[in-house]
């Protein structure tokens, strides 16, 4: 009875070591990718018929994470968590305290061009859309 209950233990305990090692993997992943774009001022063109949610044009691109929760803004505070990465492209799934939550994949075309989809929650209300960003230049 002993021995099953140590073995059950050890599985568990294994288990969580480790999901915390592959979380901490995805979180690594996702700021790979993104810490390779130039920082700067990057102009957002809406793509499709979902762009009328896009409430931004432009942002000074600071910390690269805040491409993933565009419709957020960049003074949310949000959680992320990468969903799955590839040397090309990162979804990272979000979190924002009182303010809603998105998923948003983006694919590196270059470090200066990135095709972003995302959609979630803002304040209650859905939001969806497809955009290019493109660094214009310097903040």
């Amino acid at each position: 009875m002993k021995s099953k209950l140590l073995v059950t233990s050890i599985t568990a305990l294994m288990a969580v070591c480790v999901g915390a090692s592959a979380h901490a993997l995805a979180q690594s992943d996702s700021s790979g990718l993104l810490d390779t774009l130039e920082r700067g001022r990057w102009q957002l063109r809406p793509v499709g018929s979902n762009a009328a949610s896009l409430t931004v044009s432009q942002l000074c691109l600071g910390e690269s994470r805040y491409l993933a929760q565009i419709q957020h803004g960049n003074n949310a505070q949000c959680n992320h968590f990468t969903v799955k990465s590839t040397p090309t492209s990162v979804t990272i799934s979000y979190s924002c305290k009182g303010a809603g939550q998105g998923l948003t994949t983006i694919r590196k075309e270059n470090d200066r061009l990135v095709q972003i989809q995302s959609q979630g929650i803002q304040n209650g209300s859905p939001f969806s859309f497809s955009a290019e960003a493109r660094r214009s230049g310097p903040c």
